[in-house]
């Protein structure tokens, strides 16, 4: 018998990416997003030519329609529920952050009081956030002592903390992924690596926040749909498993780097903008635990990341182009 998974968040780059993942396993899934599927360019699971017969999306809210999800869910009878949904965005959370609040918080509340209850279910992942950590020194690894310095990460920590609640109280089957920056073909435009590369494809200017002096590292999307099953299969409810690389690189190295792949200078790409509000200086996620646990390794270097990236956007760069670069706020 086939595994069944419900994906929430399923039109994210993560969410997307997952669920052509399950596809490749011959898995039954059914997606859910607030919106309607959006261009095909934007979702992995579409690029084959061929009918997903083993896929259904379904266009739900979470604030707004859940007894509708619950439905689902109840008919489906999943055995896994991967959770991407979440308000994102660091800066725009500072302009109203009662929407991150009710998304992240409130909205996610309501909907794990009624899941707690599907006796079906033997595991419920949800993705989450380093963020919640605050800036780090060193190699973090795996907690929950959080020091959050947006409402972004506010909003991420407290469901978190509302989580591990009800794992205490009700032995919900619940397991955390915070993953690294994650990145690869089919991102969001306003991402730093795919907006960059479209940057520099049509001669315009990036804004570089603060020089681009905050370290980060970089995952490709492929080993964190990897991750994200073995943890969903594998993982112990009431854990959290970081998924990282152990490479790292400032927001600058990593923009010099996709100048050169692309043969450009980085003067010509890059202007130095204002830093925002509240920016942590590093994320370094110790990802020890998922290696010698679950035997999950990444299978992409940043450099070929990157390739694999800028080769999926020369091949769609007349569609890209006429596609928003940048965030577009959905309340």
């Amino acid at each position: 018998m086939t595994h069944r998974f419900v994906v929430i968040g399923s039109n994210s780059f993560s969410g997307s990416h997952f669920i052509r993942h399950l596809l490749q396993e011959n898995y039954e899934v059914v997606g859910v997003s607030r919106s309607e599927e959006i261009h095909s360019v934007f979702l992995p699971y579409r690029w084959w030519k061929t009918e997903l017969i083993h896929y259904q999306f379904y266009q739900i809210d979470l604030n707004h329609d859940l007894q509708a999800l619950m439905q689902i869910i109840n008919d489906f009878q999943p055995e896994y529920v991967v959770n991407f949904v979440a308000q994102g965005m660091v800066a725009q959370s500072w302009q109203t952050p009662e929407h991150w609040y009710q998304t992240n918080v409130v909205g996610q509340v309501r909907f794990h009081d009624q899941l707690r209850r599907c006796s079906f279910l033997k595991k419920y992942v949800h993705v989450t956030t380093p963020e919640a950590y605050g800036s780090m020194e060193g190699w973090a690894k795996e907690h929950f002592n959080f020091a959050p310095s947006t409402p972004y990460a506010v909003s991420r920590a407290s469901c978190d903390l509302h989580l591990m609640s009800f794992f205490k109280a009700y032995h919900f089957p619940v397991v955390f992924t915070r993953a690294a920056n994650v990145y690869g073909p089919g991102q969001q435009l306003y991402r730093i690596i795919p907006r960059t590369m479209l940057f520099a494809r049509l001669g315009k200017k990036l804004p570089l926040h603060g020089g681009g002096h905050s370290v980060r590292s970089f995952i490709h999307i492929k080993d964190v749909a990897d991750a994200t099953l073995r943890v969903a299969q594998h993982g112990v409810s009431g854990e959290t498993y970081h998924i990282s690389t152990r490479e790292t690189v400032s927001i600058r190295g990593l923009v010099e780097q996709i100048c050169m792949s692309m043969g450009k200078k980085f003067e010509e790409v890059v202007e130095v903008a204002e830093d925002r509000l509240g920016k942590d200086e590093a994320y370094l996620l110790d990802s020890q635990k998922i290696r010698n646990d679950l035997g999950w390794t990444e299978q992409f270097s940043l450099e070929k990341g990157i390739l694999h990236t800028l080769e999926w956007l020369d091949s769609n760069l007349e569609i890209l182009q006429e596609q928003p670069d940048s965030y577009i706020h959905k309340p």
